[in-house]
């Protein structure tokens, strides 16, 4: 097996650019341009939003081109001294699918959740979308809403 060849970044408010090109990867692989392209924010908003502490936004970067990422959320409990991690959106663009980086990026938030005192990871995935099922099913149980539970 080889290494692979794109590296995983942690973003953060200076992160503009590689923020605009996951925006513009979400659009293109959901077939939803307009929604993530079409009232883009401004850069004040971009960098305040990759600055809050519980937005965790990962991607992987080959040849300084955004080849996949995700969005995640961490949500502090109250009835307990932990949080849960949502994965909001995840995508890879169509060309890099087959190496990985979906993979590479849930693991490398299961690293970020664990040292955050997470309990679990979790995702939604629409029941026509079998490849997110599959990718899903590899690291978590799936309920009948097909919400994944992606223990740490």
């Amino acid at each position: 097996m080889t290494s692979p060849t794109y590296e995983l970044t942690v973003l953060g408010p200076d992160d503009l650019s590689q923020m605009r090109q996951l925006n513009a990867l979400f659009g293109r692989a959901f077939d939803e341009i307009d929604t993530y392209s079409g009232e883009p924010p401004d850069d004040g908003y971009l960098t305040k939003f990759l600055g809050r502490p519980h937005v965790v936004v990962i991607v992987a970067v080959e040849a300084s081109a955004v080849l996949g990422g995700l969005v995640a959320y961490e949500l502090e409990k109250f009835e307990r001294r932990r949080s849960e991690f949502y994965i909001y959106d995840l995508a890879v663009d169509a060309a890099h699918r087959r190496r990985s980086v979906a993979s590479a990026c849930i693991e490398r938030l299961r690293t970020i959740a664990r040292e955050r005192g997470g309990s679990v990871i979790f995702v939604q995935a629409d029941p026509p979308d079998a490849p997110a099922i599959a990718l899903y099913q590899k690291f978590g149980v799936a309920e009948k809403v097909l919400h994944f539970d992606l223990p740490l």
